[in-house]
């Protein structure tokens, strides 16, 4: 009996020396950060150092365990470079779950390759990234690295929380910097956070954390970066892609950033322009000028992804797109915006934040912001915005890549703070106009039109492209309850003119309705249910928002089967509140034939936490009239 135990104190001995040798074993780790926790930050520091107007120094050391594959992303152990931004040193050591050392990383030793796949005129855009593929679980990174540029106009944003299930031990951001180049900073989300600010004088800036604990996500939560605690920084006198600017107003700004950044880059061949005229024609209207050079550029060009901050913010040359018939937003941008020129109809190039979470350019803090760029005709007191990236959207259509946020218009006088499109709810439309039959057997047979309008066409106008297959798996999750559905005739128009997508679609499936000795008994909303509970969350803590609102109008004609009598039928329904308008109607009709009428109505809006229970019953109201059910007895 002694030896086991004898060998059982020598091994507890072994671990715990480990764990005293080494910060980096996970018994230091406290139970509280592992909690809902793939990985948990050990150390997360940026050390920034800007010299002068174009001189930034960057030093960052991040330290993390990761638990299991789903945390493999939090190591975050890559550095972009290109010709204005150097990698003085990167590297990575690898740990065991108690500390000891499975590897070192070198410089040489990380993966280096180009930051934009199938393009040549950015190959000094690149990428090193530590590609590590772990033995075990769990594993401790220390990754180190130091970056050197000449361009200060980005100042990083730190984030002190990456995302959901990962906690964080320790968080530290420095910053130094001269004190005549007008730093500024802006903070967020810093309320329910131990952020302690330890120095903010007219050099230094300096936030200190630990003890974040890992957050699980909620649904209709908004975007985590409206949840998270995150600084943004910047300075009134920075330096860009070889040019120095101010950041005093957004006038200023824009104005310098196009005479600086955008003049020279809109040149096209003559040849490009003499075909242009010719296929505008004798077209005055600027925006009917506008329209036929957004459907040349569509047909001629395709979109490669070269990110804001790493192809830079100076677009490339018009006449290279014009040469090679590609480009990223700014390219695809900056070449429209040529080619409406060469046939005197003006257009501004317009920064943006671009995600289907709305996120505004920060209109009270002057500076480099935004990832994306889309292009603004002016059309009366307003403006036609096009995204010059797609080959299939409407002109002028706005999708929920960037609708309803503030953007930054590049003028020739200077820059100026707008709001994109905003849809109204009742303007997301969806109509039903559709009939089926029920056969005395409990088949059912149908045909319906889908007419869809404003954010609503957005989610729909795509499947026209899908593949067989893919139309069929798209229905039969849209109609997922009806069992047995099978797919007939499908047309579709899409009417880019009116910005309206319409779906014929033949149906049919058999036992729709269940019968039992003499009775039958089916859902009277076939194609419009909405079965989709809301998701119970005791103790919620984020609020909640529903970002899009919508309008669904249904009419259905309903043809009961011959030799059945209506033994019971649903009552009309109406429900209203602060999250929208719901309400239902039957009409009996002769020869067995029913019209049933819905129409629902959703508000877009921010709501508290504790109004979530509120609108989970109001949903759950909804679906379970959308499944009431007629009963038929058999005559």
């Amino acid at each position: 009996m002694k030896t086991p135990f004898i060998a059982l104190f020598f091994t507890f001995f072994t671990l715990t020396s480990y764990a005293q040798k080494s910060n980096y074993s996970i018994l230091t780790i406290a139970d509280s950060l592992k909690e809902n926790a793939n990985a948990v930050v050990r150390l997360d520091q940026m050390d920034i150092t800007i010299g002068s107007q174009r001189s930034m120094n960057i030093k960052v050391q991040r330290i993390v365990t990761v638990f299991n594959d789903k945390g493999l992303n939090d190591i975050d152990a890559y550095q972009h470079y290109d010709k204005t931004t150097s990698v003085k040193s990167i590297e990575a050591i690898v740990y065991d779950a108690f500390g000891n050392e499975i590897k070192k990383i070198k410089k040489k030793d990380f993966r280096d390759q180009s930051a934009v796949s199938g393009s040549t005129l950015f190959s000094d855009s690149r990428v090193l990234y530590l590609e590590y593929t772990p033995v075990s679980y769990p594993f401790t990174v220390v990754y180190n690295s130091e970056t050197e540029t000449s361009n200060t106009a980005f100042i990083p944003r730190w984030y002190f929380l990456g995302g959901y299930y990962v906690s964080v031990e320790k968080c530290i951001l420095n910053v130094t910097y001269p004190n005549d180049l007008g730093f500024k900073k802006k903070e967020f989300n810093f309320s329910n956070f131990n952020i302690k600010k330890t120095v903010d004088s007219d050099t230094k800036l300096s936030y200190e954390t630990s003890g974040i604990l890992a957050r699980k996500p909620e649904d209709l939560s908004p975007s985590s970066d409206d949840l998270f605690p995150k600084v943004m920084m910047g300075l009134e006198k920075f330096h860009l892609e070889g040019f120095d600017g101010t950041a005093t107003t957004w006038e200023a700004f824009g104005k310098w950033y196009g005479d600086k950044i955008l003049t020279g880059t809109t040149t096209l061949p003559e040849e490009t322009k003499a075909k242009i005229k010719a296929i505008v024609g004798d077209e005055k209207d600027p925006i009917k000028k506008a329209k036929i050079i957004y459907d040349y550029v569509q047909k001629k060009s395709r979109y490669v992804n070269i990110a804001i901050g790493i192809g830079g913010w100076k677009p490339m040359l018009a006449s290279d797109v014009d040469r090679l018939g590609y480009g990223d937003c700014k390219a695809l941008s900056n070449y429209t915006k040529a080619l409406l020129q060469a046939v005197d109809v003006p257009s501004y190039n317009t920064i943006l934040y671009g995600d289907s979470d709305k996120m505004n350019i920060q209109s009270d803090f002057v500076s480099m912001q935004g990832n994306h760029m889309i292009l603004a005709i002016p059309n009366g007191n307003d403006y036609t915005f096009l995204e010059c990236t797609s080959q299939d959207n409407p002109f002028g259509y706005q999708g929920t890549f960037t609708d309803d946020r503030d953007v930054l218009v590049v003028k020739p006088e200077g820059g100026q703070i707008v709001r994109t499109k905003i849809y109204d709810d009742k303007g997301n439309i969806q109509k039903d106009k559709g009939t089926y039959t029920i056969d005395e057997n409990g088949h059912f047979s149908g045909s319906i039109s889908i007419t869809s309008e404003g954010s609503q066409y957005n989610k729909k106008y795509r499947i026209e492209m899908y593949q067989p297959t893919e139309k069929e798996a798209h229905y039969k999750e849209y109609w997922d309850n009806i069992n047995n559905l099978k797919l007939g005739k499908i047309t579709f128009t899409n009417d880019k003119e009116n910005v309206r997508f319409t779906e014929d679609v033949q149906v049919s499936a058999i036992n729709y309705a269940s019968i039992s000795a003499n009775k039958m008994i089916f859902a009277v909303d076939a194609f419009n249910q909405n079965t989709g509970n809301v998701k119970r969350i005791r103790n919620r803590k984020n609020p909640f928002q529903i970002q899009r609102g919508y309008l669904d109008s249904d009419e259905i004609e309903i043809n009961l089967p011959t030799g059945f009598a209506i033994e019971f039928l649903p009552s009309n329904y109406e429900l209203k509140g602060k999250f929208g308008e719901y309400k239902t109607e039957i009409i009996k009709k002769d020869n067995n034939k029913l019209i049933y009428k819905r129409s629902m109505l959703l508000n877009k809006g921010k709501y508290s936490s504790k109004e979530y229970d509120e609108y989970r019953l109001f949903m759950e109201q909804v679906a379970r009239n959308d499944n009431a059910k007629i009963i038929l007895t058999k005559i």
